[in-house]
């Protein structure tokens, strides 16, 4: 049985979906825009264009690595505001009136669409899935077949669950009856390779704070010649897309973030899927009735980074995660955007996840340790093991 040692680590950070650590070398490369080119990049003078010369070779960079055209890849504030951009930018600029997604997307998909929904915009519509999250492709297929030109919204990887979508064949499926295809790939942007010349996809998301990049900045790919309507208004910027002096230093960060999990990736994903691999052993041999939502214990199905873990009932699942914050282990109980919040997580509640079962999502990063891995399941065996019962 494990024991926690008492050597064990000042804090456990296993949040890695919610955040990541700023890589150091992301760091170095953000210093001298935060203090020698404050230029503005809309300036005509020397120190602004030398600061929109690192913006333009930042969009050259993320479009090499998306092998896409640097024309085709936007700047934002984070994968939200992406989200928005290409829901709302769809709908009234194209004139579509059908949507389609999952009642698993992220909240920066589904309120847009249904705010759309309530205004009378579009019919949502939502494609069936199993026990374990998996969507039925033939469903959307046949919700497809049925409308006029549809706006669909399907992730890559679900940030809670980590289940893997087949985007490729999503994006094949949409061609067909020429939908407007729009892929939250937040999750897994750093973390897998995406060619937009093998995807059929009109929208790409991005941000960089989910690869050990800064916060307040991401971007969207949109598909050349595809034009939709600003969602911020008021200026010039970004190709007339999005208006607002540009994040410089958060857009050099970004990039460079980019380019070092491109660079790393196949170590990066060894590292991390081994860790994942060793929570689920040791969990499964240390705490009794452990079970993992969706697909996150399978290696080929789901998001190396993410697992999600199922409890057996207890008096001390309501306070889970207060007690796992006390013995020094950062996790989450489902999205990070709804932690504080009364509501439960809308994905396990659409699994039909048992209630009665604390749910808790660990998500590593290239940062953590194996060592870190067997202290968090040392706090869980600890908490969750069962209390003699005296005669």
């Amino acid at each position: 049985m494990s024991t926690i040692s008492p050597n064990a680590p000042a804090f456990v950070y296993f949040d890695n979906a919610a955040t990541t650590p700023l890589d150091p070398e992301v760091l170095e490369a953000m210093l001298p825009f935060l203090s020698q080119h404050y230029g503005n990049p809309s300036s005509l003078h020397g120190p602004g264009r030398q600061v929109r010369a690192a913006i333009e070779n930042a969009r050259k960079t993320v479009a090499h690595l998306l092998n896409a055209a640097p024309a085709e890849i936007i700047f934002t504030s984070g994968g939200t505001e992406a989200d928005n951009y290409a829901a709302f930018g769809s709908v009234r600029t194209l004139g579509l009136k059908h949507a389609i997604t999952s009642p698993m997307e992220h909240h920066a998909v589904l309120h847009p669409l249904q705010v759309l929904a309530k205004s009378g915009e579009i019919e949502l519509h939502y494609v069936k899935h199993d026990a374990q999250g998996t969507l039925d492709l033939g469903h959307l297929e046949e919700l497809l077949a049925t409308q006029s030109r549809t706006f669909v919204s399907l992730m890559h990887a679900n940030n809670e669950i980590g289940n893997l979508n087949d985007i490729a064949a999503i994006g094949d499926i949409c061609a067909r009856y020429d939908a407007v295809f729009h892929t939250d790939t937040v999750q897994t942007m750093g973390h897998y390779r995406h060619d937009v010349q093998q995807l059929k996809n009109h929208f790409l998301v991005g941000s960089a704070h989910k690869f050990h990049g800064p916060k307040g900045v991401g971007f969207i790919y949109t598909r050349s010649g595809l034009r939709v309507s600003p969602l911020i208004h008021g200026g010039s910027q970004e190709r007339n897309v999005r208006s607002g002096t540009e994040n410089v230093y958060g857009i050099v960060g970004l990039v460079k973030a980019l380019e070092i999990a491109v660079r790393d990736l196949a170590a990066h994903h060894a590292q991390v899927q081994a860790l994942k691999t060793r929570f689920i052993e040791k969990l499964r041999a240390e705490v009794e009735d452990v079970q993992f939502n969706g697909l996150s214990e399978h290696a080929d199905k789901s998001l190396y980074t993410v697992l999600s873990v199922s409890l057996p009932p207890s008096a001390i699942s309501e306070m889970l995660l207060f007690n796992l914050d006390i013995s020094k282990v950062a996790a989450s109980g489902g999205s990070a955007c709804t932690s504080g919040a009364q509501a439960g997580s809308h994905v396990l509640e659409a699994l039909g996840c048992d209630p009665g079962r604390a749910t808790v999502r660990f998500s590593m990063s290239k940062m953590n340790t194996e060592a870190e891995v067997d202290y968090a399941v040392a706090v869980l065996a600890k908490l969750y093991r069962p209390v003699a019962v005296q005669d």
